[in-house]
């Protein structure tokens, strides 16, 4: 299990995003590093977790709980052969691509230690965006990657550090629940009814996801 890249986007002009700005950081590209990844701040307040990664729409983007985002790169060779052209890691506006891991397969709340300093703790899926679509110029992406379900995963930063491509990633701690990015990630889009058992991972949940589960199920039951 490694880091196999390390990708950082910087704010560029693109016709497909609806931010007042007309920039965004979603083409990120591969970097050697070491680069250092810390906490951000509160969302709509602050950068990435990942030193010189611009986030440019901190409506959407950005914040403690979604610090750093990572997907693995097993998943995008199956993309590969769906799209028929070659994506490089990066492509889908990940920080960390990963081999050897199945990232929509971690616990909400696991935590991984990459290199020798950071600690990261995840704690949601990806929900796809217009500009995730626009990037990559796919007829229906929103609903294909959802569809999908391989949503890549989230992280709030637990211990600070630099990292570089080639870490390895260590899995440090499994919480006693088996809530998974892939569940969140379908109660979340899909299948609402299975918020109820996204709440048993409680308040390692991205913060706006604990609290749209805590809301539905507070109306509906389950």
């Amino acid at each position: 299990m490694k880091l196999l890249s390390l990708n950082i986007g910087k704010a560029t002009p693109v016709p497909f995003t609806d931010h007042p700005s007309g920039t965004s950081g979603i083409d990120k590209l591969p970097v050697d590093g070491p680069v250092r990844v810390a906490a951000p701040g509160a969302k709509g307040k602050g950068p990435s977790g990942v030193a010189g990664d611009d986030v440019c729409d901190q409506r959407v983007h950005g914040g403690n709980d979604q610090a750093v985002y990572a997907y693995a790169r097993e998943d995008l060779d199956r993309w590969e052969k769906e799209f028929g052209r070659p994506l490089r890691n990066g492509s889908f506006g990940e920080n960390l691509t990963t081999s050897g891991l199945d990232v929509s397969g971690a616990l909400i709340g696991e935590r991984w230690r990459v290199g020798s300093q950071l600690v990261l703790e995840v704690t949601s899926g990806r929900i796809p965006c217009q500009t995730f679509a626009g990037h990559l110029g796919e007829q229906h992406w929103q609903k294909r990657f959802t569809q999908d379900g391989a949503a890549g995963a989230y992280f709030r930063v637990i211990e600070p550090g630099a990292i570089a491509a080639g870490d390895p990633i260590e899995i440090v701690h499994r919480p006693d629940h088996d809530v998974t990015v892939a569940l969140q990630f379908r109660a979340s889009t899909l299948d609402r009814s299975l918020l109820s058992q996204v709440l048993a991972a409680g308040e390692a949940l991205h913060y706006e996801a604990l609290a749209n589960a805590r809301k539905y199920v507070e109306k509906y039951g389950g």
